[in-house]
């Protein structure tokens, strides 16, 4: 006998934080794929840029901002098996391209930050911390790669039960293929968890009224 299916939820469920994954100087570094440590899908600088459109909304509405960057030791020694695969050597802490797009996306002194050694935010950082003290429930996600630090921090949020949004517009993968397959993967863990930049502009003005 089939199950029933439950409810479809808001895209806003309870209290929200748009969380930036690994947006970094490397974003706009001009560089081609053969140079970089990591493939780029085609449109890959643009769609990160478009994430400050929603980084200024959510300040405009109060919603936490969450910047997340990947950095490793200049001795490799938490690398681990991230080169194991497609990549190379990437994210080391002396390379300035390491660093957060601080002029890109507009991030400030006192902004939430959270450095990770492997691909999800939550593996081995504060970030579980960090939101159960800002009282989240539902994470909107946007940055990079989809297939890779975007998916598995995905996978790692709807495990600790939150609910997980992503801005379709606002992410990009390794390859174009790569990036829809992902977007898929996660739909099927969350329906409706693939959205528009203005379905979730829109989410967040709504929600900013209710609560008013």
């Amino acid at each position: 006998m089939a199950e029933t299916r439950a409810k479809k939820h808001d895209l806003i469920e309870g209290r929200a934080a748009l969380l930036v994954i690994d947006i970094q100087k490397s974003t706009f570094a001009p560089l081609s794929n053969d140079e970089r440590a990591i493939a780029h899908m085609p449109g890959y600088a643009d769609r990160m840029a478009r994430t400050k459109v929603v980084i200024d909304k959510a300040r405009e509405v109060g919603l936490p901002v969450i910047f997340v960057q990947e950095i490793h030791r200049s001795d490799l020694v938490d690398m681990g098996r991230e080169t194991d695969g497609d990549e190379q050597i990437h994210c080391l802490e002396n390379n300035p391209l390491t660093d957060l797009a601080v002029d890109e996306l507009g991030i400030r002194p006192d902004d939430y930050r959270i450095q990770k050694r492997r691909y999800s935010a939550f593996y081995g950082t504060d970030l579980e911390i960090l939101l159960r003290g800002l009282k989240v429930n539902t994470l909107i996600l946007t940055g990079g790669l989809t297939d890779v630090c975007v998916h598995y921090t995905f996978v790692d949020g709807h495990q600790g039960d939150y609910f997980c949004r992503v801005i379709e517009d606002c992410v990009a993968g390794s390859s174009l293929e790569a990036h829809q397959a992902s977007l898929k993967a996660m739909e099927y863990l969350q329906h409706g968890a693939i959205r528009s930049i203005d379905a979730v502009l829109s989410a967040m003005e709504a929600h900013a009224q209710r609560h008013a």
